[in-house]
């Protein structure tokens, strides 16, 4: 299914920023290049945009520009990782994570005190989806290998875990996000996780620690 757009001019009248805003907070990088998208509509040359995503970026952006610098929005937004070492008590004490995703990443992370910011996300990325009731504590322990894998080659990079299912069968796969995906017929997709929107959320979250 197509994104749905919204154009530059629709875009300014709906939200109620100026022009000099919006291209100050993409100078900024609290909003992605890659949003801008270029089209050819009967005016000539118009920019259009990821509605959704980018209603959704701007009213936090608006929200939370009294309580933070635009640098420390745009380390929020940014896809890339953090150096740091968070612990995996705390994060459970926190309800950032629940027990079951923690115990479940031992096996593949290990029963170290100090997880690294890549490792919090994997968990946090698979309690996400177990919360969503759509897979198994099973299933979801097949996505952790995969994501610690092939995540670093995404670094500062777009991508979406897509979960696929056909007769049962299960597999996980890590993607440039908005790519197409082409497969045999009968496979299911069963889930699309937006990494840098769980990247946000949990950068968000850590900060409150």
């Amino acid at each position: 299914m197509e994104e749905e757009l919204i154009s530059k001019k629709d875009l300014l009248e709906l939200t109620g920023i100026s022009y000099g805003q919006l291209y100050r907070w993409k100078r900024k990088n609290l909003l992605p290049e890659e949003w801008f998208i270029r089209k050819s509509a009967f005016t000539g040359q118009e920019t259009f945009f990821p509605k959704q995503k980018i209603l959704d970026r701007i009213d936090k952006i608006v929200h939370m520009k009294d309580d933070l610098s635009l640098d420390e929005l745009a380390d929020m937004f940014s896809p890339a990782s953090q150096a740091i070492s968070i612990p995996m008590k705390q994060l459970i004490e926190r309800n950032i994570v629940s027990l079951n995703a923690a115990k479940a990443a031992e096996a593949f992370i290990g029963q170290s005190e100090l997880y690294t910011f890549e490792q919090t996300l994997c968990v946090y990325i698979l309690d996400y989806c177990l919360q969503r009731g759509e897979i198994s504590l099973d299933e979801g322990k097949t996505l952790i290998p995969t994501f610690l894998e092939h995540y670093k080659k995404f670094k500062e990079q777009q991508c979406e875990l897509i979960l696929l299912r056909k007769m049962g069968v299960s597999v996980f796969l890590l993607v440039p996000a908005g790519g197409e995906i082409h497969f045999e017929s009968g496979v299911k997709i069963i889930l699309r996780v937006d990494v840098p929107g769980m990247i946000e959320q949990l950068k968000l979250k850590l900060m409150a620690i």
